[in-house]
């Protein structure tokens, strides 16, 4: 996997890239960059080409002026005129389903297909919601290296306590005896995560139902029932929306991260079967 750092038309992008064949321009979560791989599994690099470029204020992607999902849409847009890309699968995940909604409505042409995973569909966390009142805290610019650097010292020494801790962010299904393998998987891709300027412009982040109602291109979106953190109700105000959307309801027991645990390849080849039709 190889990243690179673009000066675009509409600004620099920090991106990495993977595989070849059909696009498929992968819009990240909150506290992610496009070191993420983990939303990757079940490719074929032999078939796809897989971009994910790093959202404004995460990574090495400044803020800037791109601070709507409109405004990343429209820089996202710049990056494949960059890569010479016309046409390419979008894949939004949690808080970027927002961008990724935008990228379908404002630029149809572009987008072949979209998928919406574990996505925000509309305005995410109340101003006076505890939870969005903890991440001004938390993930503030001033502190957020020391957080996640504690939460990596952390993942070292106590695995399981730190990945059952992080389980009940993420699921509503009972506390259990975690696979080795799925905490190792988790510990791999939370040692890239940062929050940056990036988390706290996502839930700040709203965008208007007639985006929604003005996408064509064929949508699936997978959410879970169990969802912690991006509620179920956000893929059913999406699929009300969306005229040819699909919706793949899941009882998974990771909840959000849909892509651990041992049904993760129910969702994961509903998502190839799609893109494949």
């Amino acid at each position: 996997m190889e990243i690179k750092l673009v000066e675009t038309a509409a600004g620099e992008v920090e991106y990495s890239v993977t595989g070849k064949g059909i696009p498929v321009l992968f819009v990240h979560g909150g506290h992610s960059n496009c070191h993420e791989t983990l939303f990757h599994k079940g490719f074929d690099l032999e078939k796809f080409q897989l971009i994910t470029p790093s959202r404004p204020g995460y990574g090495r992607t400044p803020l800037d002026n791109h601070r709507s999902p409109s405004e990343t849409a429209n820089l996202f847009i710049s990056l494949l005129n960059e890569l010479n890309i016309d046409q390419a699968i979008v894949y939004g995940i949690s808080a970027g389903g927002l961008t990724a909604i935008s990228l379908a409505a404002e630029y149809p042409d572009r987008v072949n297909k979209l998928i919406l995973a574990s996505a925000v569909a509309k305005k995410w966390l109340d101003e006076n919601d505890v939870v969005y009142k903890a991440a001004q805290k938390i993930f503030n610019p001033a502190i957020e290296r020391l957080t996640w650097g504690m939460v990596n010292i952390f993942f070292k020494l106590f695995p399981g306590m730190i990945a059952k801790s992080f389980h009940k962010q993420f699921t509503k299904t009972p506390m259990h005896q975690l696979r080795r393998e799925d905490i190792q998987e988790l510990a791999d891709t939370m040692k890239h995560f940062r929050s940056k300027e990036g988390f706290l412009n996502d839930i700040d982040q709203n965008i208007e139902e007639d985006n929604l109602r003005r996408i064509r291109s064929s949508t699936l979106i997978v959410h879970s029932r169990n969802d912690a953190s991006v509620p179920f109700e956000h893929a059913e105000h999406a699929h009300n929306l969306i005229e040819n959307s699909r919706l793949i309801p899941l009882d998974n027991e990771w909840g959000h991260l849909f892509w651990l645990g041992e049904d993760s390849e129910i969702p994961i080849k509903k998502t190839l079967d799609f893109i494949s039709e």
